[in-house]
């Protein structure tokens, strides 16, 4: 193992999470980014990884390249030398291909609920058995004797086309990335092409109509609450300390399962890799014990107690993910006031999407709105303002700055719930500076 592998954009979430797998692998890792400072090196400086400026100097003969999307020969000096030089590297999703190709792979796909869902199989995998995997959220483990790897499968520009896994999930198939993605149609040939590749056995969501047109070159297993699929979730007992349910499998009672998780989604999420798992050959007793311990994934359903005020920090951004997260807050805190504080991330999403994100929203007993987050990748930003979300939303929909949150504190008896993919957690950090000054002020 004397090759080096260097990263071009260490610090990009996937990246930093591969190097830190392949280092705990026993390879020989190092990286170059930006100086400024991310979350993401914190991991990686503690590993004893090398992260260096960029340069063309880092390119040295003995490398094997691995780049981030995020950049190219007219924004960085090393993607430049190396295609001026005939130096080869791989994108990300391009090396995962053909790294998985040693492990059994079980991949985890779909428009939402992907990072849970891995996190859940990567959990329960790797305390079963030895297990490399990576997670959506940049959680990373590696471990050299392992024979599994279990692993997030990107859709956006096709990511996840080099990706040939064992086993996959996919949880739904939803219209999002509509600046990449041209119609739901698209969406769907892109998942449908991706489901041919796998090759052991395909665990797809029996309620999603567009699930049910995709076509496999591996048995297809579809899970779900109702009749008509193989996996059936029933007997669902949802509580304000998590939910249980029993499994069936063609009519044969697999159990009853326990996971400390809100919400019907996860009840699937976890159905999903117990029917993965069962299939694969694993002991459904093993599975079940560490289901139990499943403690989540980065900013998905993330709680904390701020001087007696449940907050409530999630992911979603798209209409489908807000309203689970939602149901989520309702099962856990039924007693309670549901204030929704959203920040809709990309124009184009906010202009493809503005009906639903308003009809999602109504789900929430509050709702404030934070300006729209653009991406560096949006070219047109369209002719969308957060006021238009705002004027479609029923219950009276109040914009705030991240400066001023005090209207969150008109709601003495309610659980705030911080939505978005941008910068939302300004908000909620601002809130939580707000809500510590009073008691300050108070004492």
């Amino acid at each position: 193992m004397t090759k080096t592998y260097h990263f071009i954009g260490i610090k990009g979430s996937g990246m930093s999470a591969l190097a830190l797998m392949l280092h705990q692998m026993g390879h020989h890792v190092q990286g170059s980014d930006v100086e400024k400072y991310y979350f993401t090196q914190r991991g990686l400086e503690q590993a004893g990884i090398k992260i260096l400026p960029f340069d063309e100097k880092n390119l040295q003969a003995d490398v094997e390249v691995i780049a981030g999307n995020a950049f190219r020969p007219d924004n960085n000096i090393e993607i430049a030398y190396a295609d001026a030089n005939g130096i080869t590297y791989k994108r990300y999703h391009e090396f995962l291909g053909t790294f998985m190709r040693d492990f059994v792979s079980m991949g985890v796909a779909g428009a939402h609920g992907k990072t849970s869902t891995t996190g859940m199989l990567a959990h329960v995998l790797s305390n079963i058995t030895d297990t490399s995997y990576l997670i959506g959220d940049g959680t990373g483990r590696g471990s050299a004797n392992a024979k599994y790897f279990a692993f997030e499968a990107d859709e956006y520009e096709r990511h996840f086309m080099p990706y040939h896994p064992e086993y996959s999930i996919i949880t739904n198939i939803d219209f999002d990335h509509p600046d990449y993605f041209t119609s739901l149609e698209d969406v769907f040939n892109a998942f449908n092409d991706y489901a041919k590749q796998v090759s052991k056995g395909l665990f797809v969501y029996g309620e999603d109509k567009e699930l049910r047109r995709v076509t496999a070159n591996a048995p297809i297993y579809y899970y779900g609450f109702k009749e008509g699929n193989d996996f059936i979730a029933h007997d669902l007992l949802r509580s304000t300390t998590g939910s249980s349910f029993k499994v069936s499998f063609h009519g044969e009672e697999l159990g009853e399962f326990k996971i400390p998780s809100f919400g019907r989604h996860n009840i699937m999420n976890a159905t999903a890799v117990i029917g993965l798992l069962y299939t694969a050959g694993f002991d459904l007793n093993l599975v079940r014990e560490h289901l139990v311990t499943f403690g989540g994934v980065k900013r998905r359903f993330t709680e904390k107690m701020v001087n007696g005020t449940t907050i409530i920090d999630d992911f979603a951004h798209h209409p489908t993910e807000i309203i689970a997260t939602l149901d989520a807050a309702r099962q856990k805190y039924p007693s309670k006031e549901i204030v929704a504080i959203f920040q809709p991330h990309t124009f184009t999403r906010t202009i493809a999407l503005l009906d639903e994100f308003a009809e999602a929203l109504n789900l929430a007993d509050a709702v404030y709105l934070a300006q729209i987050y653009g991406s560096a990748r949006e070219v047109d930003h369209g002719d969308v303002k957060v006021e238009d979300l705002a004027e479609k939303i029923i219950k009276k929909a109040e914009i705030i700055t991240v400066d001023n949150v005090s209207p969150l504190l008109e709601h003495p008896n309610a659980v705030y719930v911080f939505m978005g993919a941008g910068d939302i957690q300004t908000y909620e950090y601002s809130f939580e500076r707000l809500l510590s000054n009073l008691t300050s002020n108070v004492q």
